[in-house]
């Protein structure tokens, strides 16, 4: 299966010391099979070494899955991507480049060359590039896409094929998350190397249905953004871009560019960027969370809208934590909503797990049926769980307050001026609970 878990067991095989192995081992394998193959990242970490043979710690079928996940071509780059156990789609190549930049930045490994202009290595090799390089595209091209899409996979039990879904640019989803990745894990082995399996099944956890807890990866957007913001991110895809024109023959994309015009792309990237990966939650489409379809005609919403409605779900009780136990929530909540109520579908816009997804109801585009009379007029968000008595933990909180709503209006679909209430404020009901009711009186837009 194309999931983290296989590319763990192929990473414990070859970092085994009984077998010779060591933490650089897998990202030199990695540089054989085509890891870092654009012309930045090859000036940044050096010409890749000669295509590997297969290590004898790897079956046959371990080695194949290997080469097509590591071979990495910007045309089907839904080819080296795996399923994380957070539910996160995962391009390898930029993450296990951001692998071999905290290790030879920590002093594991061969040093790093000194460019001219000065790089930042880890940003270079994972982000930098690929985000300048698809902000010149849509300048110079009719092609505007330069961020997305995301995808779905077959059978998230059993991942074999991930397709996109909309427009490819050079950055697609699983890009960007890899590249995060590889930024906040580079960092990390920058201070001290550690055996890269290790790492990431820390990172990552492991287990699709595992209930153990929120993973590391889950907060991947907050730590990508303490480590590099859009000013940094805006400076060094400006660096990035610099360091190609130096380079021979010089990208086409990037003649007759004067100084102030890099500027101008490397701002917008950053830009664009850091809203849509950083400022704004991840949101895990219905394909994912195995949503069944629609019934009927949907009705199209009419955006902005000026309302937000919050809600808490009372079943399932518990607050979901994992990937798995939110899209079981999921599941449950629209087969009751469709089969026992009789609606079109799951009723909420969006729902809010404590694993740090929003995950997708009806979305932004269709009303909903959440808040009777009034489904026209706003959205309605749900968060797991019973909060009549407790809160839902200060991250989930954060990520509505803070992230959620203030996305909403930057992206047009919800006015400045909102009001939100909660769903007893225009019901007969207790929802959202007391507690939660108690706490969003102190919110933006309360009313």
């Amino acid at each position: 299966p194309r999931h983290m878990d296989s590319v763990l067991d192929i990473l414990d095989a070859l970092e085994s010391p009984a077998r010779g192995g060591s933490p650089g081992t897998a990202t030199a394998l990695g540089r054989g099979l085509g890891v870092c193959s654009t012309p930045g990242c090859r000036a940044v970490l050096g010409e890749p070494p000669r295509t590997p043979k297969h290590p004898p710690a790897l079956t046959s079928g371990q080695w194949q899955l290997l080469t097509e996940l590591l071979h990495y071509d910007p045309v089907t780059p839904e080819l080296g991507v795996v399923l994380a156990p957070d539910g996160s789609t995962v391009a390898l190549s930029p993450l296990l480049a951001g692998i071999e930049a905290g290790l030879r930045s920590g002093g594991f490994g061969r040093p790093l060359p000194t460019l001219d202009p000065p790089v930042d290595p880890l940003l270079a090799v994972t982000i930098a590039e690929a985000l300048g390089t698809s902000f010149l595209l849509a300048r110079w091209g009719d092609n505007t896409t330069t961020l997305g899409p995301g995808g779905c996979w077959d059978d998230v039990e059993n991942p074999q094929n991930y397709t996109l879904i909309g427009p490819q640019s050079p950055v697609p989803d699983p890009v960007a998350i890899g590249a995060m990745d590889g930024v906040v894990l580079g960092a990390r082995l920058a201070r001290g190397p550690l055996p890269v399996a290790e790492l990431l099944r820390d990172y990552y956890g492991t287990g699709n249905g595992s209930e153990a807890g929120r993973p590391p990866s889950s907060y991947r957007r907050r730590d990508f953004g303490e480590l590099a913001g859009q000013e940094r991110l805006e400076k060094e895809v400006a660096a990035v871009l610099g360091l190609l024109r130096t380079l021979s023959p010089s990208p086409e994309l990037l003649r007759n560019m004067g100084t102030q015009e890099v500027a101008a792309v490397a701002h917008r990237a950053a830009q664009e960027f850091s809203q849509r990966y950083v400022e704004c939650p991840a949101i895990v489409p219905r394909c994912l969370w195995g949503a069944r379809p629609y019934r009927g005609t949907p009705a199209l919403l009419q955006p902005p809208l000026g309302s937000v409605f919050l809600h808490h779900t009372l079943e399932p009780a518990r607050p979901c934590r994992t990937f798995g136990a939110c899209a079981r929530a999921m599941r449950n909540m629209q087969r009751f909503h469709q089969d026992i109520r009789g609606w079109d579908d799951i009723g909420y816009s969006f729902v809010v797990g404590s694993d740090g997804y929003l995950y997708e109801g009806r979305g932004w585009h269709w009303v909903g049926a959440h808040t009777k009379g009034y489904n026209t007029k706003g959205f309605g968000i749900g968060i797991v769980g019973d909060f009549t008595a407790i809160l839902p933990d200060p991250d989930t909180l954060a990520l509505v307050r803070d992230e959620l709503l203030p996305c909403a209006v930057r992206s047009g679909h919800v006015r400045p001026d909102f009001i939100l209430r909660g769903h007893r404020q225009l019901g007969q009901t207790d929802c959202p609970g007391n507690a939660l009711f108690q706490e969003i009186q102190s919110w933006p837009g309360f009313q």
